[in-house]
């Protein structure tokens, strides 16, 4: 039976593109993390394995990979991240203050997706973007401050 990895690499392979061992270890590290893939972790990760690898090589293999329909990315405060395809149902909301992260399932966001489409005829893709503001516990530090 074939791992994610070598199915994703036939896929790859399948379009005519080469199978370097950068590329290899670049998806193998990718289909075996767990949530969110941060393109500068794993290009940390692979170069513990393979010497050398560039971070373009990284970044152009997630392009890849969301092309053929493996990964989704969304673009948050710190960056762009990376989900497989079937972990792509929900909505990132980040605390512009401290960083923190939450999700919001997209059947939760659904009632955001209809206001946008009623009012505004457009048909939102809200697993593509985070939504910024201030979390629950960085809005108690402010009104606890004093002035």
């Amino acid at each position: 039976m074939l791992s994610q990895a070598d199915t994703v690499l036939d896929l790859l392979r399948s379009r005519g593109l080469r199978m370097t061992p950068q590329r290899r270890a670049i998806v193998s590290e990718i289909m075996s993390s767990e949530g969110h893939i941060n393109p500068a972790a794993v290009a940390r990760r692979v170069r513990e394995r393979v010497p050398g690898v560039n971070p373009s090589t990284v970044y152009r293999t997630l392009d890849l990979l969301e092309e053929i329909g493996v990964l989704s990315h969304a673009h948050l405060e710190a960056g762009p991240e990376y989900h497989r395809w079937s972990d792509r149902q929900h909505v990132h909301l980040t605390c512009s203050r401290c960083g923190s992260e939450e999700s919001l399932s997209i059947v939760e966001a659904e009632r955001l997706k209809k206001l946008i489409s009623r009012h505004h005829g457009f048909r939102p893709d809200l697993t593509h973007f985070a939504i910024s503001g201030v979390c629950s516990e960085c809005q108690k530090e402010l009104l606890d401050r004093p002035e």
